[in-house]
């Protein structure tokens, strides 16, 4: 039988959407979801899960300044969100205007710099400086984080340090991998000590996470696209930790998805890689998913009917995450990006449902 949205449904208090950071990064609460149940535990009880040897993949992506207003030549308002630079000139955008901009139409954005759109690429808009030349430091200087659209207040100093890991190095996101945020310098360091090793990939997280799935059956849905890198000394380390009888714990729902894209795409597992696996990905994980790579993952609550929840339920099983975001909800857990975090075991293979 295909499934279909309803089967990722859930009715969520707006009261436990998280507006705001716990005080400290990693002062959240942790859900653990695994064969023996559910397990109410604080983040840094993580350290009681990691074993020597286990390997822990991060997603080093940072988010930029994405987000723009200004007016077109006719005197129109229009917002831009920038969803990735393809070079110092052009870049790939959302635009929100009274009427959709066609091809030529000139926008000063912040009063301060002018981009013509070059014309579209799906729901994109292909956009070009007319007299600079490095959208990442017009963006620095012009632009605003670009915060989820459930959070409802404008990005402030806190915003700009806690929407971002503390390993953030490569920029391009526009939206935080928010597994991530709960991780403060003191906690990696003790994960490290007691033998775990840290291996990194950058997935480039895109506004297309927040799109609503608009097909019934979700067998109809085209995923988004976003760009992954991992670099040869991550493959080797997965490959070795594999060969050693540790486990794989992705960091996020974007780690999990560069690892698998890169296995699923091009093997990247089977043996080291002589050189960066890089790509656009658009795939799309649903029950009956087999995973390839990863044996733990580490993700914050999900927004309902959303691709994120169709994951996680592939992962996890359908049936344990309808019963861990039930028990969130009677326990009052706060939800999305600045909320709370689940640790999830994979669910066997046998206990899958059919693709």
């Amino acid at each position: 039988m295909p499934l279909s949205l309803d089967d990722f449904d859930y009715a969520l208090p707006e009261a436990l959407i998280a507006q705001h950071p716990s005080e400290e990064r990693s002062a959240s609460r942790l859900l653990r979801v695994d064969r023996h149940g559910l397990h109410d535990e604080t983040f840094t009880d993580l350290i009681h899960q990691v074993r020597a040897g286990d390997l822990l993949v991060f997603n080093d992506t940072r988010v930029i300044r994405a987000r723009l207003r200004g007016r077109r030549e006719s005197g129109g308002a229009v917002e831009v969100l920038i969803e990735r630079v393809i070079s110092g000139t052009e870049a790939l955008a959302h635009v929100r205007a009274s009427h959709s901009p066609r091809e030529g139409t000139r926008m000063r954005l912040d009063d301060a710099f002018e981009v013509e759109v070059l014309g579209r690429a799906d729901d994109l808009y292909r956009l070009r400086l007319t007299d600079a030349a490095d959208w990442y430091a017009l963006l620095e200087r012009h632009g605003s984080l670009p915060l989820p659209p459930y959070i409802t207040h404008s990005a402030d100093d806190v915003d700009a340090t806690r929407y971002q890991t503390v390993y953030a190095r490569s920029p391009g996101a526009v939206a935080a991998p928010t597994a991530g945020l709960h991780f403060d310098e003191a906690l990696l360091e003790r994960l490290t000590a007691m033998g775990a090793r840290c291996a990194w990939v950058t997935l480039h997280v895109g506004a297309g996470t927040f799109q609503p799935v608009r097909v019934n059956d979700i067998a109809h849905h085209r995923m988004h696209a976003e760009r992954y890198r991992i670099a040869p000394d991550t493959v080797a380390a997965v490959i070795d930790t594999r060969a050693r009888g540790g486990r794989v714990f992705a960091i996020g729902t974007t780690s999990l998805r560069a690892l698998e894209a890169a296995a699923v795409e091009s093997d990247a597992f089977a043996a080291p890689a002589a050189s960066v696996i890089e790509g656009d990905t658009r795939l799309f994980i649903t029950p009956g998913y087999r995973f390839r790579v990863v044996d733990r993952l580490l993700t914050n609550f999900h927004l309902p009917r959303s691709t994120l929840m169709m994951l996680v339920s592939a992962f996890a099983g359908m049936g344990p995450i309808r019963q861990a975001y039930a028990h969130a909800i009677a326990e009052r857990y706060r939800f999305f990006s600045y909320g709370d975090a689940m640790l999830l075991e994979r669910s066997p293979p046998d206990t899958e449902p059919a693709a």
